[in-house]
């Protein structure tokens, strides 16, 4: 079956993605000038993927150049998932000001979380077709604006149209950064390199809250949205300065080495269509078709339900008992989430690195047998145990603390489930990439965003209904369940399909 959708989806896509498939072809149909540029460039003709001769081609960038071209994708979508929930430690204020419940004033990030859902959707195609840069430029523009709506709205249901729509236009950050790593960067450092734009993805939820709570503080609450403001028109300044574009048509193999300045205009000034094929109704159902493969479906629905439980309750839920029970300001609970925060980046700093290491070591032991993608899966089982067990942690050591007493060992467990959920993310979304190496990576982004995506905004509307059933004991009980059904998923999908490639080969 997933072979099948393998010939589908690529006869969809197949003229978006000619890049992806002429280098497939290898270094046996590269002239001898070619490999002479090839090697003098990179030292070695064992490229996945095969790069042009072109300096334009983003793979044949310098190293500071894909680094810093990373970095702003990476922050772009640091502040689409950021944004969202910067608003936690607002909740009590928002719902004092609009007279409405804390539950009410909750919806004021969640409803983002279903804009992020679908916004990619129609973004992502359209950068598939006229290049990555004008999306980015216009996506933070757009933001921008809204955000300073929001900062001059004077009711809930004017914040709220302006967070939707700020959210819509802030959302290509969630879901085409990994259509750019893979544009950027080679197969033997893709775990790495995807790892730095997930970790942003993921730190997220923390930074937002842990940072506006200082300006919410000391500022109000209209200054956490000016600032978010400034900081759109800060990246509007760099990509259009330092943010070239990575979308790239190889008609051939082999490239005329051109002017510099025909690079120039290539990479910051053309404006229009970069791939030949129109754009049509095709290229946007391309995720769901995606989401027909078992390997992309299950582990997405894995990776979605440990995120929903570790990124989006613990987010939602820290302001709601924190405040409550230990009677936090906006400052005080925002620094609650230095504990995920850490957490995330000590597992990245685990999860990329060990990945591609483990990926080259393999390579290595086999004699340069092709890396099948279910190998990774095997580090995927490091992060499930943490993850429900900081969970557990959050959850039981909440429930014995004494009222107006705080005490840090919440905290300790949402550094833990924050550690663990990081490299699940780092290695779900490097496997669904090379499960479709043909198909662009940005199509692949879109499924997985849209499954994790909306299941975070459906969370928010029921947990409250489940602690308030079970309590925190048992409702840590619940969350473990499904969390290890979770982990089941992948145990299944790693079993399977190593299965399937033994019995080829």
């Amino acid at each position: 079956m997933a072979r099948e959708l393998d010939d589908k989806a690529t006869g969809i896509s197949s003229s978006a993605d000619e890049a992806h498939i002429e280098n497939a072809l290898g270094s046996n149909a590269i002239t001898s000038d070619h490999e002479a540029y090839i090697l003098q460039r990179h030292g070695t003709l064992d490229l996945i993927p095969m790069p042009s001769s072109d300096p334009a081609d983003p793979l044949n960038w310098p190293s500071w150049k894909k680094n810093l071209n990373l970095a702003l994708i990476a922050f772009h979508g640091l502040m689409s998932t950021g944004c969202a929930v910067a608003v936690v430690p607002a909740f009590q204020t928002f719902s004092r000001l609009y007279h409405t419940t804390l539950t009410n004033a909750s919806y004021l990030g969640s409803a983002q979380l279903i804009t992020l859902a679908l916004g990619p959707i129609l973004w992502v195609p359209i950068a598939n077709r006229y290049g990555r840069r004008p999306i980015w430029l216009i996506s933070v523009i757009g933001a921008g604006l809204f955000n300073m709506g929001c900062a001059l709205s004077q009711s809930y249901g004017a914040n709220m149209a302006c967070r939707v729509m700020s959210a819509f236009f802030i959302s290509p950050g969630i879901a085409m950064g990994q259509a750019v790593v893979a544009e950027t960067f080679f197969a033997h450092q893709r775990a790495s390199k995807m790892g730095i734009w997930a970790l942003a993805i993921t730190l997220g939820p923390p930074m937002g809250p842990f940072a506006a709570g200082f300006i919410i503080q000391h500022l109000g609450w209209r200054w956490m949205y000016w600032v978010m403001a400034i900081l759109n028109l800060g990246q509007f300044v760099t990509y259009l300065f330092f943010g070239p574009e990575t979308l790239y048509h190889r008609a051939s193999i082999v490239v005329r080495f051109p002017a510099d300045s025909s690079v120039l205009y290539r990479q910051y000034l053309r404006i229009g269509r970069i791939m030949p094929a129109p754009l049509g109704i095709k290229d946007f159902v391309l995720p769901f078709v995606l989401l027909g493969d078992p390997r992309v479906l299950l582990t997405v629905i894995s990776y979605s339900i440990v995120f929903n439980f570790v990124l989006v309750l613990l987010t939602v839920e820290i302001p709601v008992y924190f405040g409550v029970l230990f009677h936090l300001n906006p400052q005080q609970i925002g620094i609650n989430f230095l504990g995920l925060l850490i957490g995330c980046v000590l597992g990245e700093l685990i999860g990329g690195p060990l990945s591609d290491f483990w990926r080259n070591q393999w390579i290595r032991r086999t004699g340069g047998k092709a890396f099948a993608p279910e190998q990774r899966l095997w580090l995927a089982y490091l992060g499930y145990p943490l993850s429900i067990a900081g969970v557990v942690i959050f959850c039981v050591t909440l429930a014995e603390a004494k009222p107006l007493h705080w005490i840090i060992t919440p905290i300790v467990g949402i550094a833990v489930a924050g550690f663990g959920t990081q490299i699940i993310t780092t290695i779900v979304v490097t496997y669904c990439s090379d499960c479709h190496p043909e198909i662009k990576s940005s199509a692949i982004g879109v499924s997985i965003n849209f499954v994790r995506c909306t299941w975070g905004f459906l969370g928010p509307f029921w947990f409250p209904h489940m602690f308030g059933t079970l309590g925190l004991r048992r409702a840590a009980a619940l969350v473990s369940c499904l969390m290890i059904f979770a982990s089941l998923l992948i145990v299944y999908i790693h079993w399977k399909y190593t299965r399937m490639g033994a019995a080829k080969s």
